[in-house]
């Protein structure tokens, strides 16, 4: 997600090659980077966020204690951190890094394509200024939206930051079942790809309702009308309110 964003950043102009730093503990990642990107790398954390307005935490959380070890104390009080660190909470960032003025992130995959949808919230020490900093960064993303409780984070996880998944099981699903009835497989992954696409957009683009788009789609005693039954019979949005559910649990429980 580190990459996607530094690529993001750089094609819609946000900001320049020169302007972003790289920390990288792995030699190969940092010319990889620097090749790709023109940007400059480092394989020290502090290097890299000296005299930086806009510290981005892009490690797997289980290299987060490493980091703010590293970085403890050493930021200054007008730097503005953004975390995209799953399951890292505004209090664990702000004492492990002694610093106040921190961004909480749940992105998600699409990100990688300019097409994520990136939920944020922000301790009180970050200013006006700083929260419209980040959100050009994250709108470079794709779409962001804003909450002022950090609980909202937990549940965006369970809706858009794990939604990527739901959506692609469902998509492997209907290819599955188009290859069954006969279709060819690389005709229906066609089918399906381009199907979750345009509805999508048609659904943004339409000002319509979910509920009021699926009943236009949907004509009494028709094949849509079928296999909409057999979805109900198999209880289907209850399991997906299940699963939104342990999602939830889960992310709070990381969270802990």
């Amino acid at each position: 997600m580190g990459e996607a964003m530094i690529s993001s950043l750089l094609a819609r102009w946000v900001c320049s090659p020169p302007d972003v730093v790289v920390s990288d503990i792995d030699a190969g990642r940092r010319q990889h980077i620097e090749q790709k990107y023109r940007v400059k790398t480092t394989a020290s954390n502090r290097a890299a966020v000296e005299g930086s307005e806009v510290v981005i935490l892009a490690v797997k959380p289980q290299n987060l204690n490493t980091v703010m070890a590293e970085l403890g104390g050493y930021l200054k009080p007008a730097q503005l951190v953004v975390s995209i660190i799953a399951g890292a909470r505004l209090e664990t960032l702000r004492s492990g890094l002694g610093h106040e003025a921190i961004v909480r992130v749940m992105p998600n995959t699409p990100a990688q394509i300019g097409e994520g949808m990136s939920v944020w919230t922000a301790t009180p020490a970050v200013t006006g200024e700083q929260k419209k900093s980040a959100g050009a960064i994250l709108g470079a993303l794709g779409k962001e939206v804003f909450v002022d409780d950090e609980k909202y984070i937990d549940m965006a996880t369970a809706v858009s930051g794990s939604g990527p998944a739901y959506v692609f099981y469902f998509m492997q699903a209907l290819v599955e079942a188009g290859v069954h009835i006969g279709l060819p497989r690389d005709t229906v992954q066609e089918l399906v790809l381009q199907t979750v696409i345009g509805s999508s957009r048609y659904a943004r683009e339409s000002g319509r309702s979910l509920a009021e788009l699926r009943r236009m789609v949907t004509s009494p005693g028709g094949t849509t009308a079928e296999a909409l039954a057999r979805l109900e019979e198999g209880k289907f949005a209850e399991l997906v309110l299940k699963a939104v559910v342990a999602a939830h649990e889960k992310a709070r429980k990381l969270g802990k």
